[in-house]
């Protein structure tokens, strides 16, 4: 878009060039100057999109450089509010403070940048008589002239630069859109801020959802039983059946133990975070901890030559994994397990393997382990289906035929490299 825009201009230009009063790019040098300079501008502008993520310090940023390269007096932008009614101020240059206090926050409607904005189009003027009623400022009377440049994403209008000029003078077409280009581009980065705010937001409420989820699984339920244990053992000593007393005391102290091993374990995965360094360094340092923290052997067999996962889909197989892991060192009884990460037929495989007890260790026969309802909602494999729904995949688990028990992640390869 941006170079069959830049291929008209140097026929305008050449016109401009004779023109008394234009703008100081076209009042000396022929129009390859002009050019380069644009293409000088444009670069500065999409280099500083890949090293600023803050979209406002971008867009300050970029006003000063839109009034060096324009030569303007002073300059302004301006973003829309979430209700759409207003703009904000997010940026000044060169303004008088009492004109930038009352230009805080202006309705969407106002004046020339109302007009721009309404229109997505670059909009000038030599009279500003309303932004010095509006600003109870002299300075705006005393402006020769001001341009407003939309900044514009996929036909929406998300903001807009103004820049004043001490003299009247025409703004050639080559400038104007070289403005509209680099909006443009600040536009888009501006929606990808946005995006990603979103994002962030939905994967917080995500992972609190889970939290949520977990402690419940481990804690509330374990609290539940302690709770009519403790009703049972306060009937028996009414009842000066010590025995039974004894008995109930026992099964409160064997399920306290187990909510603090659980409540410990809680604790050092809310803390765990990925690696920086990608899912596969991460599955290794949790090999590597693996044994020292439980005394079973974890061997890592990757079978993949290079994971398309998005850092998303990376945190949910990490969490996944580990929480499989977990429940292997809390309720297997296995001397060794396996982690195997594979790519086949078209689907990721994450996969944890062990030679413990298989699904007694749950408390459930070998057969139909998949079905059973006390499986689902308990030792954390129902917060491993939600992290499988979250990458459109499934949870797979089954007894190995010689022994142990295999928990594996399956989601869609094609579904990854779109995402």
């Amino acid at each position: 878009m941006t170079a069959r825009r830049r291929a008209v201009m140097p026929a305008r230009a050449e016109h401009d060039m004779n023109q008394p009063g234009t703008y100081p790019l076209q009042a000396e040098g022929p129009a390859r100057h002009t050019d380069l300079r644009g293409l000088r501008a444009l670069s500065e502008f999409t280099s500083g999109l890949a090293e600023e993520h803050d979209p406002e310090k971008l867009l300050e940023r970029s006003l000063g450089t839109m009034i060096r390269l324009a030569g303007a007096q002073a300059g302004s932008v301006r973003v829309v509010t979430s209700d759409g009614a207003h703009m904000r101020l997010v940026a000044a240059q060169g303004l008088p403070p009492e004109a930038v206090v009352e230009e805080q926050l202006v309705p969407l409607d106002c004046g020339l940048c109302g007009a721009a904005v309404r229109d997505d189009a670059v909009r000038q003027s030599f009279d500003l008589e309303h932004c010095a009623e509006h600003t109870a400022s002299d300075y705006f009377r005393e402006i020769g002239a001001a341009v407003v440049v939309p900044l514009t994403h996929m036909g929406q209008v998300l903001g807009a630069y103004t820049l004043f000029f001490a003299e009247k003078r025409d703004t050639p077409e080559e400038l104007g859109l070289l403005f509209r280009s680099i909006s443009e581009h600040l536009g888009m980065a501006l929606e990808n801020a946005r995006l990603l705010r979103e994002n962030m937001r939905m994967t917080l409420v995500r992972e609190r959802q889970l939290m949520a989820n977990e402690v419940h699984d481990s804690l509330a339920q374990t609290m539940a039983y302690m709770k009519i244990r403790l009703a049972m053992m306060q009937e028996a000593l009414d009842a000066s059946e010590q025995a039974r007393a004894s008995k109930h005391a026992g099964e409160v102290q064997q399920a306290l133990d187990g909510a603090y091993a659980d409540l410990r374990e809680l604790l050092s995965q809310f803390r765990n975070r990925m690696d920086p360094l990608g899912l596969v360094h991460a599955l290794e340092e949790l090999k590597t901890q693996f044994h020292d923290r439980t005394g079973i052997e974890l061997a890592f067999d990757n079978r993949t030559t290079n994971l398309g996962l998005s850092v998303d889909e990376e945190s949910q197989v990490f969490h996944v994994m580990q929480e499989a892991l977990a429940n292997v060192a809390r309720h297997s009884g296995a001397k060794h397990a396996r982690l195997i990460m594979e790519l086949a037929g078209g689907e990721y495989r994450f996969t944890v393997e062990d030679d413990g007890l298989g699904f007694y260790a749950f408390g459930q026969p070998r057969e139909g382990a998949e079905q059973h309802s006390h499986l689902r909602h308990h030792l954390g494999v129902n917060i491993m289906r939600e992290r499988a729904q979250q990458l459109d995949g499934r949870i797979e688990i089954s007894n190995l035929p010689q022994g142990g028990a295999r928990v594996s992640l399956v989601f869609s390869a094609q579904r990854a490299s779109s995402a």
